[in-house]
């Protein structure tokens, strides 16, 4: 992924000299001068300067979790999968790069209206067909460039399904994108993908097994693909839908329900001066007026009217209604 621009240092310069005296911005113009300048047309931005692509790379690792599992049946061993950061660059770089002979899948992204190439090298599909019909999958594996056989073109297809199932996984905490494979070609040049002008982003996973050379594949986006959702790619919030987590919630809701709280019963609240209450002494008589019925205070709050009755040997409290008022009565 290319960085965002920056200024270079003679950039920096001449923006601090502006900020002097004229005879430093004379200087600093003729220094300027003196370096090379190259034409610009506005409207020609490079499109691959839109940021770091922070939640493109999240995906590609919760990718290479979910792809062990495509491989694990027919390996019989746990791979190790680790992504590359994504770059971007012309399809005609990546292609000048790239083998003339590899398995090239081409997927459908309908929601965002565009297609994903997934490029395997031969020599890693040789491995895969080697190890999936009993063979060992601890030896590295040379293939001569040809066509793939049926055999190998089945292993082709389970894998590039195995292996889009796990990207539409990866992908659907940012977005539901569905990956719908449309053909499988063997050389670049047949590949319907984008014009060789056209800018893409390559992520580059590598898969490494033991006792074997390490093998990559790649998964290729059109720039203009992506572009759409750009500002979901630069997020590092990966979803804005969280889904219920019901042991939680009841884990919580258990430790809710055992609070401890204070229930107080209130029979009325009588007024006293200062002068009669010094002056009390045992066996006074404390004149209270009982008003209708009994409050019941939860934690100082009064949530219910009640009256005083007996259940067996012991007092208790018949809860006539409840206070739903969002003020307390006094």
């Amino acid at each position: 992924m290319a960085a965002s621009k920056k200024l270079t240092s003679e950039e920096v310069d001449a923006l601090i000299a502006g900020l002097g005296d004229d005879s430093e911005a004379l200087d600093s113009v003729s220094s300027v001068e003196a370096l090379e300048v190259k034409s610009f047309s506005f409207g020609s931005d490079d499109l691959s300067l839109l940021g770091d692509y922070y939640a493109l790379r999240m995906i590609n690792e919760r990718f290479c979790r979910f792809a062990r599992s495509v491989f694990l049946p027919m390996l019989r061993i746990q791979p190790r999968i680790s992504s590359f950061p994504p770059e971007v660059k012309t399809f005609d770089e990546y292609s000048a790069d790239a083998d003339s002979f590899m398995s090239l899948t081409t997927s459908r992204l309908e929601e965002l209206r565009g297609n994903s190439l997934l490029v395997v090298a031969p020599n890693f599909i040789s491995l895969l067909t080697n190890a999936y019909y009993g063979g060992t999958a601890v030896r590295p594996l040379r293939r001569v460039p040809g066509e793939f056989t049926a055999t190998e073109q089945r292993v082709i297809e389970i894998i590039s399904g195995g292996l889009m199932a796990a990207m539409q996984n990866a992908w659907k905490d940012l977005t539901p994108v569905s990956f719908a494979i449309q053909s499988h070609e063997e050389n670049m040049q047949f590949a319907s993908f984008v014009d060789n002008s056209e800018t893409v982003i390559v992520c580059t996973f590598l898969v490494q097994l033991p006792g074997s050379e390490p093998a990559t594949f790649d998964v290729v986006y059109p720039l203009q693909t992506l572009k759409p959702i750009a500002s979901l790619l630069r997020s590092r919030v990966q979803s804005e839908f969280v889904t219920e987590d019901l042991s939680w919630r009841q884990k919580l809701e258990r430790v809710i329900l055992n609070i401890p709280l204070v229930v107080t019963a209130e029979l009325a609240r009588p007024k006293v001066s200062m002068k009669n209450l010094l002056n009390l002494q045992d066996g006074d008589t404390f004149p209270m007026q009982v008003n209708n019925g009994i409050k019941v205070l939860v934690e100082g709050k009064t949530l219910f009217n009640a009256e005083l009755g007996q259940v067996g040997p012991q007092a208790a409290l018949y809860l006539r209604d409840r206070i739903t008022s969002n003020k307390n009565p006094e």
